[in-house]
């Protein structure tokens, strides 16, 4: 599996962090930045991340920022993209298991690097299930290629 992770100056340090989980966990990474606590915009960071997952580039991305939020909006801005915001291990199982996330996000100011840990593990090892959640997942496209055409917006 590979990853995307990128963060903003206040997603920085735990982003730091989580890069030795995905090591020890044996994943190859790829760093989008930022590379320090200077002051940046956390779009310029998300949307590299989330494009990069929609082409394929990456199996799945990680984004952090100060609350997760405005990572979390700027991901799901992309077509192909069902990023979630996470600060619990019960969200990051649910999420994988019936929406097939591809992007998390999460708030360095909410959540500790341990609990971060957790969550990062636990998403990137829990599979889709399927079955109903397919359909429903279908209809999130059908809704994203519904807005893209009338909205003249294409895709990655």
């Amino acid at each position: 599996m590979k990853v995307a992770i990128a963060a903003d100056h206040g997603g920085f340090t735990l982003k730091e962090s989580v890069k030795k989980k995905l090591e020890s966990m044996g994943l190859s990474y790829h760093d989008f930045g930022t590379y320090s606590e200077e002051s940046v915009d956390y779009p310029d960071y998300g949307i590299q991340v989330a494009e990069a997952v929609a082409r394929g580039e990456y199996d799945r991305g990680i984004l952090i920022c100060g609350t997760g939020l405005g990572m979390s909006i700027v991901a799901n801005k992309v077509p192909g993209i069902r990023c979630a915001l996470l600060h619990d291990t019960f969200s990051a199982k649910a999420t994988r298991e019936h929406n097939d996330t591809n992007v998390m996000a999460m708030g360095a100011r909410v959540i500790g690097a341990g609990l971060a840990d957790d969550i990062v593990e636990l998403w990137l090892s829990t599979d889709f299930s399927g079955g109903r959640h397919a359909a429903r997942i279908e209809k999130i496209g059908n809704i994203e290629q519904r807005y893209g055409r009338e909205n003249g917006i294409s895709g990655c």
